[in-house]
């Protein structure tokens, strides 16, 4: 599938959020914040699904 320039960016911008909640669980194991953290990456990983989504139906160049 082809996309666009936007369509990285998102990914790239949602990716990037992920990695950091990721990191930051990993290097706080056991603490509630490390909990929370986890919490926050898969929700961004369910936000980005729907904002590609969202972009791939409306994006005349990805679509």
């Amino acid at each position: 599938m082809k996309t666009c320039r936007r369509f990285t960016t998102i990914r790239q911008e949602f990716e990037r959020e992920i990695g950091f909640l990721s990191a930051h669980s990993e290097r706080h194991a056991g603490r509630p914040a490390a909990k929370s953290s986890a919490k926050h990456a898969l929700s961004a990983k369910q936000h980005m699904a729907k904002a590609l989504s969202r972009h791939v139906g409306r994006c005349p160049e990805c679509g």
